[in-house]
């Protein structure tokens, strides 16, 4: 299917033995997770790829109102500024961002099915959830 990340036998076993294609797939997942916040296009595209996962904004967030959090879901699905500093492994799992001259982090855990461990195959939708939350640093 065109667009589509299909992991084959043959992409899966390249996957598995490389750890710098793992880290370029899971970033190419959780930047079009993050995009499909605000962007229907992306959204219909993560559904077609398998990619699952749900947001939480934490009290600090929340407590700013609705239209910050919504400036901050926008300023999170819009974040490109990743470098070694901020992105040592390339994956996209964490980022910061400034949404009315309050800095914020969000990161990105990636879960098995069951949102209880780990995924033991991060690169893989069919078996990874991922968790988004937006904080405040004071609540990290």
């Amino acid at each position: 299917m065109r667009g589509e990340t299909v992991l084959n036998l043959e992409t899966t076993n390249y996957i598995e033995n490389d750890t710098s294609l793992q880290a370029a797939e899971i970033a190419a997942q959780n930047d079009l997770f993050r995009k499909a916040l605000i962007d229907p296009t992306a959204a219909i595209e993560m559904q077609t790829k398998g990619i699952q996962g749900q947001v939480f904004v934490t009290p600090g967030v929340s407590g700013e109102g609705m239209e910050f959090q919504t400036a901050a879901l926008a300023a999170v699905a819009s974040d490109d500024q990743f470098d070694e500093g901020n992105d040592p492994y390339g994956d996209h799992t964490f980022g910061t961002v400034t949404v009315r001259d309050q800095k914020l982090f969000w990161k990105i855990d990636l879960y098995d099915a069951d949102y209880t461990y780990g995924s033991d195959r991060p690169f893989d939708p069919a078996v990874t959830r991922r968790v988004l939350t937006i904080m405040c640093p004071s609540e990290y």
